[in-house]
Formats: C-alpha cells, sequence, structure tokens
C-alpha cells in the first residue's frame, strides 16, 4: 500500500498516526490506572486472534501502544486498519 492509500484509510481510524516510511500505523491510549490498561491489551489481544492479524503491544501503567503492520509484506494492507478500527471500537470511537 503506497502512502496516499494509507493516508486516505487513517480518516477512518482516528488518531492512528503513520510512520515516516509509511509501513506502520500507531496509537498510543491511555487509561486511569493499570487494571483499565490491562483489561484493554487484553481485549486488543482477543481482537487480533480473532482476525489471526497480531499487533505489536506495548504497555506500562496507565498507556498502551498498539502497532499495526502485515510482517509478510513489509508494510501495510487493509488488514491492518480494520484492526486498528475495531480496536477504536472497544473505547466508543
Amino acid at each position: 500500500m503506497d502512502r496516499e492509500a494509507a493516508n486516505n484509510l487513517l480518516g477512518q481510524t482516528k488518531s492512528w498516526k503513520l510512520n515516516d516510511e509509511a509501513t506502520e500505523i500507531q496509537r498510543t491510549y491511555t487509561f486511569r490506572n493499570y487494571y483499565e490498561t490491562v483489561a484493554f491489551v487484553n481485549a486488543a489481544a482477543w481482537i487480533a486472534h480473532q482476525e489471526d492479524h497480531h499487533a505489536d503491544i506495548e504497555f506500562g501503567y496507565k498507556n498502551c501502544r498498539i502497532r499495526y503492520s502485515t510482517h509478510a509484506i513489509d508494510g501495510l494492507s487493509i488488514n491492518d486498519f480494520i484492526c486498528a478500527a475495531k480496536i477504536n471500537d472497544l473505547i466508543g470511537e
């Protein structure tokens, strides 16, 4: 997927950002406490499992960063944006 196509799809995935190489999208979510963060991480992992499309997830006490890229093609695919949208749905966005 080229940069233009990725930027068009970003409009449907609120607050996700494209990296400089246009090979990955990412978003950082902030929560009130550790429990909410871990609950969100588990829900995001469930979505990834259901979609068979796995993200890189990093989290700490109140923050979770999710990065999507399609490793098989070393870039972005529509699946990355589908999963990003489903994860946004978890928090009502």
